[in-house]
């Protein structure tokens, strides 16, 4: 294990999730990465592992609670226990009430929310008995409202935002900082390289920068904990 402790980023795609495994790495953690296929994340987690400490990518499907403690017990076997924990999964399927299914509706509810409290009851039974711990979940513009089309991320969103909450109300007191962060806006990808031209320098959200927020909170002293952190670039209208 590092000296500085182990993260673990759940839910890892190519940009934001890949961005905060590789600002925790550089921070000199141990980092673990999962995904429901957990083979694509292997190339990250060899990377991982450069600078002097240790890269893992793991399978999970954060809607089986058996898969999540499995998750966090070969974490614990092979790096260490947590330190951190980041539930940065989701999915959307923008339509609207008319044409979404309700196996649609409840397999984003699953994933965006069921997953979050399966991940953050695992870390949060692993921090309490420590005694410290940080637990963060990744929101959105939808945490805070919902938009015509978009039912399919307000709701699970809105539901984690309220698991963040009622958990930091309940482990605060006992040593674990949990919070959430919403992202106001846009981030920069390939899928959004069109619209980042149309706009300013710096006019989307760089997965570099937020993770370097989510590392931020992490090392928070506990005199002083942010529960909620919204985050936006500098051009964007709130």
């Amino acid at each position: 294990m590092s000296e500085k402790g182990v993260a673990l980023i759940v839910g890892v795609g190519p940009g934001l999730g890949a961005a905060l495994a590789r600002c925790f790495a550089g921070a000199g953690m141990d980092v673990a990465v999962a995904a429901r296929d957990g083979a694509r994340l292997e190339p990250l987690a060899g990377d991982l592992g450069n600078p002097g400490g240790r890269g893992r990518a793991y399978a999970c499907d954060v809607t089986r609670e058996a898969d999540v403690r499995d998750l966090f017990a070969r974490v614990s076997g092979d790096l260490a226990e947590p330190d951190v924990v980041v539930f940065n999964a989701g999915t959307f399927v923008r339509k609207g009430i008319f044409e979404t299914e309700s196996a649609e509706f409840e397999r984003c509810w699953r994933i965006g929310c069921l997953g979050g409290f399966h991940v953050g009851k695992a870390a949060a039974e692993i921090m309490v008995r420590r005694g410290r711990g940080t637990l963060l979940f990744t929101g959105a513009t939808a945490s805070l409202r919902g938009g015509a089309g978009f039912h399919n991320l307000a709701v699970p969103k809105f539901g984690l935002r309220a698991l963040a909450q009622s958990m930091a109300r309940e482990f605060g007191p006992r040593g674990v900082h949990v919070a959430h962060v919403i992202i106001d806006g846009q981030i920069l990808s390939e899928r959004t390289a069109g619209l980042a031209k149309e706009r300013p320098e710096d006019g989307l959200l760089a997965p570099d920068a937020i993770a370097q927020n989510y590392l931020a909170l992490h090392r928070q002293p506990r005199s002083a904990w942010t529960h909620e952190m919204d985050l936006r670039p500098w051009v964007e209208k709130f």
